[in-house]
């Protein structure tokens, strides 16, 4: 026996939009009306600054006169054999200083004393060399991830070796390093 179909209605299509719609509307309302629910936490970063000039066996460079907008949201400062990541005592003395830009890119300052070229590329994501950077009476070494994404400075000097690095170009690294002075 054959079975006979039923025309369609458009009760019959209200009813299928219905159940497509419904769950959208409602997985739309609730996943766009979150609250930020990863504020950044800024730091207040002169104090560990003042506490690295005064302990570090190096000039310690930090910004002047950042724009408006910049956010600091990192700092911190560990004396070599002191514990850092994981409870481990850190291979040498280092300074670090984050901060985000106005545009929300993370923009990080590091500097130590020992282990340098693993420091290096730590900090710079295994980079390549990528030319050099004039700033003032410094030249910096510009390095490149592997990927492309992550440019960085590095500046060897005797005592220290300082490494800019972001996701922005080798020009906005420079303005920020011509920031930096020890004091």
């Amino acid at each position: 026996m054959a079975r006979t179909k039923r025309p369609s209605t458009t009760a019959d299509l209200i009813r299928s939009l219905a159940v497509i719609l419904i769950p959208l509307v409602i997985i739309t309302i609730l996943f766009t009306n979150l609250p930020d629910d990863h504020p950044v936490k800024e730091v207040a970063w002169q104090p560990v600054l003042t506490t690295a000039r005064k302990q570090a066996p190096f000039p310690v460079l930090a910004p002047t006169n950042l724009p408006s907008g910049w956010r600091a949201t990192r700092v911190t400062w560990v004396e070599q054999g002191d514990p850092y990541l994981n409870g481990q005592p850190s291979p040498r003395n280092l300074w670090q200083l984050g901060f985000l830009t106005p545009d929300d890119v993370f923009i990080d300052l590091n500097q130590g004393d020992a282990r340098l070229p693993e420091l290096i590329d730590e900090q710079t994501r295994q980079g390549a060399a990528d030319g050099e950077s004039s700033i003032g009476d410094q030249t910096w070494q510009r390095m490149l991830s592997e990927d492309g994404r992550t440019r960085s400075l590095v500046l060897v000097d005797p005592k220290s070796t300082a490494i800019i690095s972001a996701d922005l170009p080798y020009e906005a690294l420079e303005a920020y390093a011509s920031t930096l002075s020890t004091g």
